[in-house]
């Protein structure tokens, strides 16, 4: 290997600094240690049948080339879930929005009223503001279901 000279980094102010690395490559060393390195650049070649590291120039295990490879598409993986997660629970806050505002929208002509889609009775707005009792989404979803099959 050969041996570079070391230069230091010119600043405008102050004393001149030497990048470590260079010094560790000037000893014929790797610019990394090879325990601090995590392999962020790695390297596969196909005709040597290799994986190396671009950082520390070390080769890697195949083993942990092949975990550093399934942590990443886990990670993309699970960041996609979020995502989609996200998006669901955006989705279903804007139904029961537009809900609210098209029910709004039809008692501020205050000539007209929604009706209930199960009994076809008109609701004011006094029925839902004096009716505080409530129900399951789930257990009414799963009743519908019932009786629609």
């Amino acid at each position: 290997m050969s041996k570079r000279p070391i230069e230091p980094a010119p600043f405008n102010i102050g004393v001149r600094v030497v990048d470590i690395g260079d010094v560790r490559v000037a000893r014929g060393r790797t610019r990394f240690n090879r325990e601090t390195c995590k392999h962020n650049r790695m390297v596969y070649d196909q005709q040597e049948r290799r994986i190396w590291c671009e950082d520390c120039e070390n080769d890697v295990d195949v083993f942990d080339a092949y975990v550093r490879l399934v942590e990443c598409h886990d990670s993309a993986w699970k960041k996609i879930t979020r995502t989609w997660k996200d998006a669901k629970e955006a989705a279903d806050f804007q139904l029961r929005s537009r809900a609210a505002k098209a029910m709004d929208k039809i008692w501020r002509g205050r000539r007209m009223v929604p009706n209930c889609p199960h009994c076809g009775e008109g609701l004011l707005p006094e029925d839902i503001l004096n009716n505080q009792s409530v129900s399951s989404a789930e257990l009414t979803r799963r009743k519908r279901a019932r009786a629609n099959s």
